[in-house]
């Protein structure tokens, strides 16, 4: 089982403020990743809508949790986390 960390855009959240907060966010997960946090797969929808948001894949809850309470998008308001189990059927 893992879990999965859809991300929604708060209403009002512009590209130019992602952007700027970007950095941060990746500086994050980097670090997160390199502490062995269980992050397995992250990023944003291929559209170029940015309200589409983006998901996040980890091995645990607890990871996901984690993840989401120190993350600069939901720290600073900028995106609304939501956590699902997911119970991937892998073909490779």
């Amino acid at each position: 089982m893992e879990f999965v960390v859809m991300y929604s855009l708060r209403a009002g959240t512009d590209r130019p403020r992602l952007m700027e907060t970007y950095p941060r966010h990746k500086a994050y997960y980097e670090a997160f990743r390199a502490a062995g946090g269980g992050l397995i797969a992250l990023g944003p929808f291929q559209t170029t809508d940015p309200a589409a948001g983006s998901m996040g894949i980890f091995r645990s809850r607890e990871d996901a949790e984690r993840f989401i309470a120190q993350d600069p998008f939901v720290t600073e308001g900028l995106a609304e986390p939501r956590i699902l189990e997911w119970n991937a059927v892998r073909f490779e």
